[in-house]
């Protein structure tokens, strides 16, 4: 008989690899392929004496295989001025732009025990750390196209790799698989989105890791048909033992350069002792 871990593992992927072989109606018009480079900064006490400043450079490669059909690999690089918190953790997995801040608020050696938030050993606490951080595999499909009346649905699922250094506290050093749904609705110059998801952590022998469910929500205003701002709130259930729930928002703004082109920037506060007190971020965007 298979472990639940194990179990769980096989689920995953699975899941994944059947929402890859998904065949495609209709060829995508257009660009199939599109990179994202993405520049992110946050700092924050995240209830403990000691301050954090994390920088996380995502390199996004997405390949729309179909009108309704897509994939895309996330490969992080991630700095941090000290490894009393897990970057891994911090900057979750599976979310557009680093998704979800998550910590917890107290230490505990970096032992695993309740509260503890780096796999990173005491004395490498005050040091900086840069590297590799977790890789994300997403696959989604859109079940319904946006119609007059009804909003765009589209599932996801993701798998995030342990590929960050654990003993920098860059990774978690165990497998997260999880889903989401995303529905999204524009009317005239006003669009929507909401999403819901769930992810399943996996067991670190140095981290209290817990599943979590998150929701995010924005509303924007297409100013002109190129500059596009949207607020956005974000929030998950706490993802370790310890930790508080976690809310923060952004206003966000898109500007399309080109027709194959944009550039996403934003800002962020977070409400909570587990978010991170501020941040900000920049993407580029090209579509082939």
């Amino acid at each position: 008989m298979f472990k639940k871990g194990v179990y769980r593992k096989i689920v995953g992927f699975s899941a994944l690899a059947g929402c890859l072989l998904l065949p495609g109606q209709v060829r995508a018009e257009g660009p199939a392929l599109s990179a994202s480079l993405g520049f992110e900064f946050a700092s924050g006490d995240y209830g403990t004496s000691t301050r954090t400043q994390s920088i996380y450079l995502p390199l996004t490669l997405a390949f729309a295989a179909t009108e309704r059909l897509g994939f895309s690999l996330e490969i992080p690089y991630v700095y941090q001025s000290n490894s009393a918190v897990n970057t891994g953790v911090l900057l979750g997995s599976g979310g557009q732009m680093a998704g979800m801040q998550k910590e917890v608020a107290a230490m505990n050696g970096g032992h695993g025990g309740s509260g503890s938030i780096s796999s990173a050993t005491p004395g490498n606490y005050g040091r900086s750390a840069s590297g590799l951080g977790d890789i994300t595999a997403k696959a989604g499909y859109i079940l319904v196209p946006e119609g007059e009346l009804m909003p765009r649905v589209r599932p996801y699922l993701f798998v995030k790799f342990p590929t960050g250094d654990e003993n920098k506290a860059l990774g978690t050093g165990a497998f997260d698989e999880g889903g989401a749904v995303e529905f999204f609705k524009q009317l005239d110059r006003w669009y929507t989105f909401t999403e819901a998801g769930y992810t399943f952590q996996g067991h670190s022998s140095v981290l209290p890791l817990k599943d979590y469910f998150s929701f995010n929500a924005g509303i924007g205003y297409a100013v002109t048909d190129a500059l596009l701002p949207m607020l956005v709130v974000k929030t998950s259930t706490a993802p370790i033992e310890g930790a508080s729930q976690l809310v923060e928002t952004r206003l966000k703004l898109k500007y399309l350069v080109t027709g194959r082109t944009s550039i996403e920037g934003y800002v962020g506060k977070g409400w909570t002792r587990s978010s991170a007190d501020y941040g900000s971020g920049l993407a580029i965007s090209y579509e082939f």
